[in-house]
């Protein structure tokens, strides 16, 4: 039997937002890509209405259009982000993270993609080593970091191709990345090799190696890392000795973030 709270209820949820979240669910790893029609399909709404929503998104700088074809834009990962930062991950991550630096008597952190930035969500360190201090809400450019290397990894296609169109590559140090098609190959080679590593590209004396952590449906949704001072330890000795230690510790985050129920059911959808 529906009450008077039930009727009360319905009349103050916004439907427009509703068409427009069902909007951007149409969208997936399989289907990056989708004419209007699609969409309309998909979300289980009147073109006419998919239009306008997809309209008001391309305004507010989530979707985008080729041809006859919309597309996901960058920010929407900002959503997820908002919803990382609202678990407190800093505090569910908090005693992997302090292992791992203990272990490594270096820094250990946790970042998620927000834009063409990475965002730190989590950290951990017994000294400080490093002129270039992070902490959490620390901002730093994807394309120059291990990190960031490893979000751009767990991209689709389209939504990599957008991070380029937006991005702008500058040269940090003498040592930074700035070429699209080597920058590219690496964000390649870290899907396939399932990690990366960077070399006083950020800042002199920063070396890192970070590795993808996932949600249940096995996306990319941080990424974790060990870093030093490249006059400490080189990058390739840093990968040798650190990536199996490193990759275990991500293993143990990913079953933890996938035991929160917001996460496991967001991840069903």
């Amino acid at each position: 039997m529906k009450t008077r709270n039930d009727a009360q209820s319905r009349r103050e949820v916004m439907g427009g937002l509703a068409k427009g979240l069902e909007v951007i669910r149409a969208f997936t790893r399989d289907s990056p890509s989708l004419t209007l029609s699609e969409i309309a399909s998909r979300a289980k709404l009147p073109a006419a209405t998919a239009r306008r929503c997809l309209l008001t998104l391309a305004e507010l700088g989530y979707v985008m259009q080729s041809g006859r074809d919309f597309l996901l834009r960058p920010k929407v990962l900002e959503l997820g982000a908002a919803y990382l930062d609202s678990m407190n991950i800093e505090v569910l991550t908090k005693t992997y993270l302090e292992d791992l630096a203990s272990q490594t008597g270096d820094s250990a952190a946790l970042s998620v993609l927000d834009g063409t930035q990475i965002v730190y969500v989590a950290r951990a360190s017994i000294r400080t080593l490093l002129r270039l201090e992070a902490h959490v809400g620390s901002r730093f450019p994807a394309y120059a970091t291990s990190m960031g290397r490893v979000l751009l990894a767990g991209l689709g296609p389209e939504r990599l191709q957008n991070y380029f169109e937006t991005a702008a590559f500058l040269a940090l140090t003498d040592r930074t990345v700035t070429d699209r098609a080597k920058l590219m190959k690496l964000i390649d080679e870290s899907r396939r090799n399932g990690y990366a590593a960077v070399e006083d590209e950020l800042a002199y004396g920063v070396v890192a190696v970070a590795v993808p952590v996932y949600d249940q449906s096995h996306r990319v949704v941080a990424a974790l890392n060990t870093s030093s001072h490249s006059k400490k330890i080189t990058k390739t000795k840093l990968v040798r000795d650190r990536l199996t230690m490193l990759q275990e510790v991500s293993a143990q985050i990913s079953r933890e973030l996938q035991r929160v129920p917001g996460l496991a059911l967001s991840a069903q959808v």
